[in-house]
Protein backbone atom coordinates (compact mmCIF):
# COMPACT_ATOMS: atom_id res chain seq x y z
CA UNK A 1 0.00 0.00 0.00
CA UNK A 2 1.51 3.33 -0.94
CA UNK A 3 0.00 6.41 0.55
CA UNK A 4 -0.10 9.06 -1.86
CA UNK A 5 -0.51 12.79 -1.14
CA UNK A 6 -1.77 14.98 -4.40
CA UNK A 7 -1.83 18.88 -3.84
CA UNK A 8 -3.69 20.77 -6.31
CA UNK A 9 -4.61 23.85 -7.16
CA UNK A 10 -7.22 22.81 -9.73
CA UNK A 11 -5.18 24.08 -13.26
CA UNK A 12 -5.42 21.54 -16.21
CA UNK A 13 -1.21 20.60 -15.42
CA UNK A 14 -2.99 19.34 -11.76
CA UNK A 15 -5.33 17.20 -13.53
CA UNK A 16 -2.69 15.43 -15.22
CA UNK A 17 -0.94 14.63 -11.86
CA UNK A 18 -3.88 13.90 -10.43
CA UNK A 19 -4.45 11.19 -13.50
CA UNK A 20 -0.43 9.34 -11.82
CA UNK A 21 -1.73 10.18 -8.41
CA UNK A 22 -4.92 8.04 -9.00
CA UNK A 23 -3.65 5.57 -11.37
CA UNK A 24 -0.33 4.56 -8.60
CA UNK A 25 -3.15 4.46 -5.82
CA UNK A 26 -5.32 2.11 -7.68
CA UNK A 27 -2.31 -0.03 -8.97
CA UNK A 28 -1.36 0.13 -4.68
CA UNK A 29 -4.76 -0.97 -3.40
CA UNK A 30 -3.40 2.47 -1.15
CA UNK A 31 -4.51 5.99 0.35
CA UNK A 32 -4.41 9.03 -2.44
CA UNK A 33 -5.48 12.03 -0.39
CA UNK A 34 -6.32 15.20 -2.88
CA UNK A 35 -5.69 18.38 -1.20
CA UNK A 36 -6.43 21.98 -2.26
CA UNK A 37 -5.93 25.30 -0.53
CA UNK A 38 -8.64 28.10 -1.25
CA UNK A 39 -9.05 31.49 -0.44
CA UNK A 40 -11.93 32.40 1.48
CA UNK A 41 -13.73 34.79 -1.21
CA UNK A 42 -13.54 31.49 -3.48
CA UNK A 43 -14.21 28.90 -1.35
CA UNK A 44 -17.64 26.98 -2.33
CA UNK A 45 -17.20 24.81 0.81
CA UNK A 46 -18.51 21.73 -0.89
CA UNK A 47 -15.25 20.07 -3.02
CA UNK A 48 -17.00 20.64 -6.00
CA UNK A 49 -13.94 22.34 -7.87
CA UNK A 50 -11.89 19.10 -6.74
CA UNK A 51 -10.78 16.40 -9.34
CA UNK A 52 -13.90 14.04 -9.92
CA UNK A 53 -13.11 10.55 -8.81
CA UNK A 54 -15.86 8.79 -9.87
CA UNK A 55 -16.24 10.42 -13.11
CA UNK A 56 -12.60 9.55 -14.12
CA UNK A 57 -12.77 6.17 -12.84
CA UNK A 58 -16.28 5.90 -15.24
CA UNK A 59 -14.20 7.24 -18.13
CA UNK A 60 -11.65 4.63 -17.44
CA UNK A 61 -13.50 2.25 -17.54
CA UNK A 62 -12.86 0.76 -14.15
CA UNK A 63 -16.92 1.66 -13.20
CA UNK A 64 -20.19 1.79 -14.64
CA UNK A 65 -22.02 4.84 -15.24
CA UNK A 66 -23.96 6.45 -12.27
CA UNK A 67 -22.04 4.26 -9.66
CA UNK A 68 -22.62 5.84 -5.97
CA UNK A 69 -19.78 6.83 -3.98
CA UNK A 70 -18.75 3.34 -2.06
CA UNK A 71 -18.14 1.78 -5.43
CA UNK A 72 -14.93 3.53 -5.30
CA UNK A 73 -13.37 2.13 -2.39
CA UNK A 74 -14.48 -1.54 -3.83
CA UNK A 75 -11.43 -0.84 -6.28
CA UNK A 76 -9.08 -1.33 -3.36
CA UNK A 77 -8.41 2.48 -3.00
CA UNK A 78 -9.19 4.90 -0.55
CA UNK A 79 -9.68 8.51 -1.76
CA UNK A 80 -10.09 11.46 0.42
CA UNK A 81 -10.66 15.30 -0.52
CA UNK A 82 -9.17 18.03 1.99
CA UNK A 83 -10.31 21.66 0.98
CA UNK A 84 -9.02 24.29 3.70
CA UNK A 85 -9.12 28.04 3.99
CA UNK A 86 -5.98 30.25 4.05
CA UNK A 87 -3.50 32.52 2.37
CA UNK A 88 -0.19 30.78 2.48
CA UNK A 89 -0.33 27.30 -0.01
CA UNK A 90 3.02 26.13 1.03
CA UNK A 91 2.45 26.36 5.07
CA UNK A 92 -0.77 24.38 4.60
CA UNK A 93 0.62 21.72 2.49
CA UNK A 94 3.48 20.93 5.22
CA UNK A 95 1.24 21.43 8.26
CA UNK A 96 -0.93 18.70 7.22
CA UNK A 97 2.32 16.54 5.85
CA UNK A 98 3.20 16.98 9.70
CA UNK A 99 0.39 15.48 11.27
CA UNK A 100 -0.58 12.52 7.84
CA UNK A 101 2.15 10.67 6.63
CA UNK A 102 2.90 10.36 3.03
CA UNK A 103 4.57 7.57 0.66
CA UNK A 104 4.95 9.68 -2.04
CA UNK A 105 3.57 13.25 -2.95
CA UNK A 106 2.65 13.72 -6.77
CA UNK A 107 2.22 17.26 -8.22
CA UNK A 108 1.98 19.25 -11.20
CA UNK A 109 4.69 22.71 -11.31
CA UNK A 110 4.61 25.49 -13.39
CA UNK A 111 7.23 27.82 -15.12
CA UNK A 112 5.38 30.67 -13.53
CA UNK A 113 3.12 30.35 -10.97
CA UNK A 114 1.10 27.77 -9.51
CA UNK A 115 2.50 24.84 -7.55
CA UNK A 116 6.32 25.09 -7.70
CA UNK A 117 6.12 28.57 -6.71
CA UNK A 118 4.39 27.60 -3.39
CA UNK A 119 7.27 25.02 -2.49
CA UNK A 120 10.17 27.74 -3.26
CA UNK A 121 8.73 29.63 0.07
CA UNK A 122 11.47 29.77 2.68
CA UNK A 123 9.30 29.17 5.68
CA UNK A 124 9.10 25.27 4.40
CA UNK A 125 12.47 24.18 5.54
CA UNK A 126 12.09 23.80 9.07
CA UNK A 127 9.50 21.79 8.53
CA UNK A 128 11.14 18.86 5.90
CA UNK A 129 14.23 18.97 7.85
CA UNK A 130 13.75 15.14 8.85
CA UNK A 131 10.83 14.21 5.89
CA UNK A 132 12.12 11.73 3.47
CA UNK A 133 9.01 11.81 1.00
CA UNK A 134 9.64 11.11 -2.82
CA UNK A 135 7.93 13.09 -4.70
CA UNK A 136 5.97 12.62 -8.60
CA UNK A 137 6.60 15.90 -10.22
CA UNK A 138 4.61 16.73 -13.44
CA UNK A 139 5.73 19.63 -15.60
CA UNK A 140 3.90 21.97 -17.86
CA UNK A 141 2.67 20.45 -21.44
CA UNK A 142 3.33 17.22 -20.96
CA UNK A 143 0.96 14.06 -20.85
CA UNK A 144 2.92 12.00 -18.99
CA UNK A 145 2.86 7.93 -18.65
CA UNK A 146 -0.42 7.92 -17.63
CA UNK A 147 -3.57 9.47 -20.16
CA UNK A 148 -5.96 11.45 -18.31
CA UNK A 149 -9.01 10.30 -20.24
CA UNK A 150 -8.70 6.85 -20.43
CA UNK A 151 -6.01 5.84 -17.95
CA UNK A 152 -3.97 4.62 -20.30
CA UNK A 153 -0.08 3.58 -19.24
CA UNK A 154 2.95 4.27 -21.02
CA UNK A 155 5.67 3.49 -18.77
CA UNK A 156 8.46 1.79 -20.70
CA UNK A 157 11.89 4.01 -20.73
CA UNK A 158 13.35 5.24 -17.63
CA UNK A 159 16.29 7.75 -17.41
CA UNK A 160 17.79 7.40 -13.98
CA UNK A 161 20.78 9.65 -13.54
CA UNK A 162 23.37 7.86 -11.07
CA UNK A 163 26.18 10.03 -9.27
CA UNK A 164 28.55 8.86 -5.97
CA UNK A 165 26.81 12.46 -4.34
CA UNK A 166 24.24 11.59 -3.41
CA UNK A 167 24.43 7.63 -4.19
CA UNK A 168 21.57 5.76 -6.15
CA UNK A 169 21.52 2.90 -3.57
CA UNK A 170 18.26 4.29 -1.84
CA UNK A 171 16.56 5.10 -4.57
CA UNK A 172 16.85 1.80 -6.54
CA UNK A 173 15.93 0.03 -3.71
CA UNK A 174 12.75 2.51 -3.44
CA UNK A 175 11.68 2.41 -7.17
CA UNK A 176 10.41 -0.79 -7.92
CA UNK A 177 8.42 -0.33 -4.75
CA UNK A 178 6.67 3.09 -6.13
CA UNK A 179 6.58 2.11 -10.02
CA UNK A 180 6.28 -1.45 -10.11
CA UNK A 181 2.97 -1.65 -8.73
CA UNK A 182 1.64 -0.24 -11.84
CA UNK A 183 2.61 -3.51 -13.42
CA UNK A 184 3.91 -1.90 -16.55
CA UNK A 185 5.19 -4.68 -18.43
CA UNK A 186 8.68 -4.77 -20.04
CA UNK A 187 10.59 -1.31 -19.42
CA UNK A 188 13.94 -0.34 -19.73
CA UNK A 189 16.06 1.55 -17.09
CA UNK A 190 18.78 3.43 -18.42
CA UNK A 191 21.56 4.43 -15.54
CA UNK A 192 23.40 7.08 -16.70
CA UNK A 193 26.81 8.69 -15.44
CA UNK A 194 27.64 11.88 -16.58
CA UNK A 195 31.19 11.65 -16.24
CA UNK A 196 34.29 9.13 -16.98
CA UNK A 197 34.31 5.38 -16.48
CA UNK A 198 36.58 5.58 -13.28
CA UNK A 199 34.06 7.77 -11.80
CA UNK A 200 30.83 5.49 -11.77
CA UNK A 201 29.73 5.11 -8.33
CA UNK A 202 29.22 1.32 -7.05
CA UNK A 203 25.91 0.09 -6.50
CA UNK A 204 23.45 -2.89 -7.35
CA UNK A 205 20.24 -3.33 -9.05
CA UNK A 206 17.27 -4.50 -7.66
CA UNK A 207 15.86 -7.78 -9.63
CA UNK A 208 12.64 -6.69 -11.11
CA UNK A 209 10.71 -9.02 -13.79
CA UNK A 210 10.67 -8.12 -16.81
CA UNK A 211 12.74 -4.90 -16.32
CA UNK A 212 16.30 -4.42 -18.53
CA UNK A 213 19.31 -1.88 -16.52
CA UNK A 214 21.37 -0.59 -19.06
CA UNK A 215 24.03 1.86 -18.22
CA UNK A 216 25.69 4.54 -19.98
CA UNK A 217 28.98 6.82 -19.49
CA UNK A 218 28.68 10.07 -21.22
CA UNK A 219 30.73 13.60 -20.80
CA UNK A 220 29.27 16.87 -20.83
CA UNK A 221 27.16 19.44 -18.70
CA UNK A 222 25.54 17.46 -16.09
CA UNK A 223 21.76 19.06 -16.62
CA UNK A 224 22.00 19.39 -20.66
CA UNK A 225 23.62 15.72 -20.77
CA UNK A 226 20.59 14.35 -18.61
CA UNK A 227 17.86 15.99 -20.81
CA UNK A 228 20.06 15.06 -23.79
CA UNK A 229 19.19 11.58 -23.00
CA UNK A 230 15.86 11.83 -21.77
CA UNK A 231 14.72 13.04 -25.06
CA UNK A 232 17.05 11.19 -27.58
CA UNK A 233 14.31 7.91 -27.24
CA UNK A 234 11.68 9.90 -25.10
CA UNK A 235 11.68 8.79 -21.92
CA UNK A 236 8.79 8.58 -19.72
CA UNK A 237 10.06 9.15 -16.68
CA UNK A 238 13.51 10.26 -14.92
CA UNK A 239 14.33 9.53 -12.01
CA UNK A 240 16.42 11.92 -9.77
CA UNK A 241 17.76 11.03 -6.42
CA UNK A 242 18.37 14.38 -3.93
CA UNK A 243 20.41 15.08 -0.70
CA UNK A 244 17.63 14.35 1.16
CA UNK A 245 18.20 16.89 3.83
CA UNK A 246 14.29 18.68 3.01
CA UNK A 247 12.30 15.96 1.69
CA UNK A 248 10.90 16.37 -1.81
CA UNK A 249 11.71 20.34 -1.65
CA UNK A 250 15.43 19.22 -2.14
CA UNK A 251 14.04 19.13 -5.67
CA UNK A 252 12.96 22.61 -5.86
CA UNK A 253 16.06 24.69 -4.35
CA UNK A 254 18.70 25.46 -6.96
CA UNK A 255 19.89 21.86 -7.34
CA UNK A 256 20.30 19.18 -10.59
CA UNK A 257 17.13 17.98 -9.96
CA UNK A 258 15.33 21.52 -9.98
CA UNK A 259 16.99 22.03 -13.43
CA UNK A 260 15.86 18.51 -14.34
CA UNK A 261 12.06 19.73 -13.47
CA UNK A 262 11.94 22.57 -15.23
CA UNK A 263 13.01 21.85 -18.58
CA UNK A 264 11.69 18.23 -18.36
CA UNK A 265 9.67 16.96 -20.90
CA UNK A 266 8.08 13.79 -18.84
CA UNK A 267 7.48 13.49 -15.26
CA UNK A 268 10.50 13.49 -12.89
CA UNK A 269 10.27 11.12 -9.39
CA UNK A 270 12.54 12.85 -7.33
CA UNK A 271 13.68 10.00 -4.52
CA UNK A 272 15.76 11.49 -1.40
CA UNK A 273 19.02 9.46 -0.72
CA UNK A 274 19.19 7.84 3.04
CA UNK A 275 21.84 7.12 4.84
CA UNK A 276 23.17 3.87 4.29
CA UNK A 277 22.39 1.77 7.75
CA UNK A 278 19.04 3.07 6.62
CA UNK A 279 16.83 1.04 4.32
CA UNK A 280 13.59 2.03 3.77
CA UNK A 281 11.17 0.61 0.93
CA UNK A 282 8.06 1.68 -0.01
CA UNK A 283 5.73 -1.77 -0.41
CA UNK A 284 3.29 -1.84 -2.80
CA UNK A 285 1.76 -4.83 -0.78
Amino acid sequence: MIRIFHPTDLSHASDIAFAHAMKLGLASHGELTIFHMARESDAEGDLRGLPRVRETLINWGLLPPNSPREAVGGLGVRVTKIEVLGDDPTDAVLTHLESHAADLVVLATHQRDGMARWLHHEVAAPLFQRSLVPALFVPPGVDGFVDLETGRLRLQHIVFPVDEHPHPDSALRKLPGIIGALRPGPVTVELLHVGTSTTVPRFQVPEVEDWTWTTRVVDGPVVDTILGAANAHPADLVVMTTHGKHGFLDALRGSTTEHVVRRARCPVLAVPALPPDIGVVVSDS
